[in-house]
């Protein structure tokens, strides 16, 4: 199909839920911008594969600059058009405005803790002293910059509160300034630390702070390979032009280094890593000048996490020989992993490890829902948490003299909640819980199991309003990531309230590639298994429309990042199982992802096309980019990806919504939302959130066939 051929937009004659009464909406004519293709072609293992947009990985140029232009204008030209977009908006304003507050922290004299009064861009950091003081505003990101697109991206302060480093990131983007201020006067001190990135804020006493970040790259800050990554260690006082390396090794590049200091202040534990799985792990005695760094774990085929330094010896959350991960103890002075001690052994259920007052917690995953249990330092079971109910528990992190900790606990239907818990005790009492326009008594959320292609049972929680009529009509949001490790569990989205009153299902699998059973749940969605990522997904939405709540017509597949990889290979390898598809930021362009920024790092899940001709074909065979066949009527489509996203480089949505409108044959439109001044999603401001958030499900809902509200 032509790129100008005048289409129209499809509009279903839906009918209403609630009356059964069939209304048909508006046609919305589009008219795609042309976008000049090259003869580009790349060789790979011997086969030529054309890349014709190879011009918009350019996000510097000129003409990348005036095609982005030319799309928001069509794509905003039509979402104009839907009549109820802005009640959709408005809408998701009136729930977004209630008060969230952050736990807090103690540094010093000062209880400290985030505040957003509802609509605020970006939560602004506030203290008291002591938790009956008066509250002071301590940092306001808000004031960083007129639109709101500069955010606070990580803060450390010294152990005894008088220093504050805080790292800032500008329109969304990875890279970091980092400035340090004196929490009594609030004033700036000199020191800054320019394009930072991959970092934490690492005290050393008060003296300085250790950081992460790359050589600056050659060519485009945003999209340039940066595989290369260094520890460095700065001395207050001093310029950054004289900051010490501390770990990095030009001859050996990592791609990801980091580190942090123990509590009491005397190693510094230092991480290695070439993909987002697996790590080296070194040490350094910071007690004694010129100390060496030891190595603890000199290869990256497992994953290894300090938690505590205690009398000597050294607490280490790792998978090896664990693959749903344990923790270990080991002595300082006989570090090698043959001398490893389990604390908390493994079990059947996923841990993870965190520490406060003297005790672990030992928080598990139990088909995605938490368990959170309270262990000595010697492995014995002291109690099981007594969580509020069934859901998604996180914190439980204090200092060591603390007595009281505080925990997040939420679900699909529970708002962010905040609880205090006496460690002595066991005591829970509720510390803060938002005010939301929802109710959730009028709605439920349940957990099924459903089989996949090849026999696999996989978790899916739906949720929806009671009483919901199992009529293959319902607007349903299937949402999914399914890679790097990364559980899926329960938690409340003040946006999709917005979705459920309005008759809608919410629908997340626990898809392999995911965390949720472990590394073996993990590898089972890797390399050359990948496509049973896919498959999963597309199996929870043939559950949804066989078990009637849900048809093709009445379906949207979304997803980011990984997750709008999943979107863009099942719409291209099930184009009939949706009415609408949400690929957002996604990694569409599986044979040169790992060209740009640290992309190579997710090679362990995804494998190269450099690797082998088994790989690159494997990956050519399910990338979205390039299986877009011609001729096919794709499903309703809406890419959204932003300027400045320098984790998944936008260039991956370009060239594949240019691909998939030449392909496209058919009346849906498919439109590419790109916005400006923001990066893969992080910092965003809280406008820029409820207007995007606005459009996707005026988009969806329109095409469909479904009004809003929907009564």
């Amino acid at each position: 199909m032509s790129p100008n051929k005048l289409l129209s937009a499809f509009l279903v004659a839906g009918l209403l839920l609630s009356c059964g009464q069939q209304e048909k909406f508006p046609t919305i004519e589009v008219n795609y911008p042309e976008t000049k293709k090259s003869d580009h072609v790349d060789q790979y293992w011997g086969q030529n594969v054309a890349d014709p947009f190879r011009w918009l990985e350019d996000d510097y140029s000129e003409e990348t600059k005036a095609w982005v232009e030319a799309q928001n204008k069509v794509t905003f030209g039509y979402l104009e058009q839907i009549p109820f977009r802005e009640a959709v908006r408005q809408r998701l304003e009136q729930v977004w405005n209630y008060e969230r507050i952050s736990a807090p922290n103690t540094y010093g004299a000062y209880q400290y803790y985030y505040r957003n009064d509802g609509l605020q861009n970006q939560s602004v950091l506030y203290r008291k002293n002591g938790p009956e003081g008066e509250e002071e505003l301590f940092l306001d990101p808000n004031k960083l910059s007129a639109d709101g697109t500069t955010s606070l991206a990580g803060a450390a302060f010294t152990k005894d509160g008088s220093l504050f480093a805080y790292a800032v990131s500008v329109a969304g983007s990875d890279w970091r300034d980092i400035y340090v201020m004196d929490t009594e006067s609030k004033e700036l001190k000199s020191d800054k630390i320019e394009d930072a990135k991959f970092t934490g804020i690492a005290w050393k006493g008060n003296e300085g702070f250790f950081y992460s970040t790359y050589d600056k790259p050659g060519g485009s800050k945003l999209s340039a390979l940066t595989n290369n990554h260094k520890l460095y260690y700065h001395q207050l006082g001093t310029d950054q032009s004289q900051d010490v390396l501390v770990f990095g090794d030009d001859n050996n590049p990592r791609r990801y280094v980091g580190a942090s200091v123990t509590e009491d202040g005397k190693y510094l534990v230092i991480t290695a890593a070439n993909s987002t799985t697996g790590n080296e792990l070194y040490m350094q005695d910071l007690s004694r000048a010129m100390s060496p760094i030891v190595s603890i774990v000199a290869d990256m085929e497992n994953t290894h996490y300090v938690i505590d330094h205690q009398d000597g010896e050294l607490f280490i959350f790792t998978n090896l020989n664990a693959p749903n991960n344990r923790l270990v103890k080991t002595s300082i002075s006989s570090l090698v992993t043959d001398n490893w001690v389990d604390v908390i052994p493994e079990t059947e259920n996923v841990l993870s490890v965190s520490k406060g007052g003297g005790k672990f917690f030992a928080s598990y995953l139990k088909d995605a829902i938490t368990e959170v249990k309270q262990i000595s330092y010697d492995g014995n079971l002291e109690r099981v948490v007594d969580l509020p109910g069934i859901g998604t528990a996180g914190g439980f992190s204090a200092k060591r003299e603390e007595t009281e900790l505080y925990f997040s606990f939420t679900s699909y239907l529970t708002p962010g909640s905040i609880y205090a818990y006496d460690i002595a005790t066991g005591a829970v009492a509720l510390y803060n819980s938002p005010e939301v326009d929802f109710d959730p008594a009028l709605y439920e959320s349940k957990q099924i199991f459903y089989t996949s292609k090849d026999g696999t049972q996989i978790p899916m929680i739906i949720t929806h309003k009671k009483g919901l009529q199992m009529n293959g009509k319902n607007p349903t949001i299937l949402y999914g990531y399914g890679g790097f490790g990364v559980s899926l569990t329960p938690s409340f989205s003040i946006a999709n309230t917005v979705w459920l009153e309005n008759g809608g299902v919410y629908a997340v699998p626990n898809l392999r590639g995911g965390g949720e059973y472990g590394e073996k749940w993990h590898l089972a969605g890797t390399k050359m298994k990948k496509q049973n990522v896919f498959d999963d997904f597309i199996a929870a939405g043939e559950y949804l429309i066989k078990a009637g709540y849900t048809s093709s017509d009445f379906l949207a597949l979304r997803g980011g990042s990984n997750g709008g990889l999943l979107v863009g290979a099942v719409m291209t390898q099930r184009p009939d199982l949706a009415k609408v598809a949400f690929p957002a930021v996604g990694v569409l362009d599986m044979l040169r992802y790992h060209q740009f920024t640290a992309g190579a790092g997710w090679a362990y899940d995804y494998g190269t096309a450099d690797d082998s001709e088994e790989m690159f074909r494997y990956l050519k065979g399910y990338s979205p980019l390039h299986n877009l066949k011609p001729g096919t009527a794709f499903p309703t489509t809406l890419v959204t990806t932003a300027d400045h996203d320098d984790r998944v480089v936008p260039a991956h949505s370009f060239k594949f919504a240019a691909t998939l409108q030449e392909a496209h044959e058919g009346n849906n439109p498919v439109l590419i939302r790109i916005e400006t001044n923001a990066g893969h999603g992080a910092g965003k401001p809280t406008a820029m959130q409820i207007a995007e958030i606005a459009d996707i499900f005026a988009f969806g809902l329109y095409n469909m066939g479904v009004g809003f509200p929907n009564k």
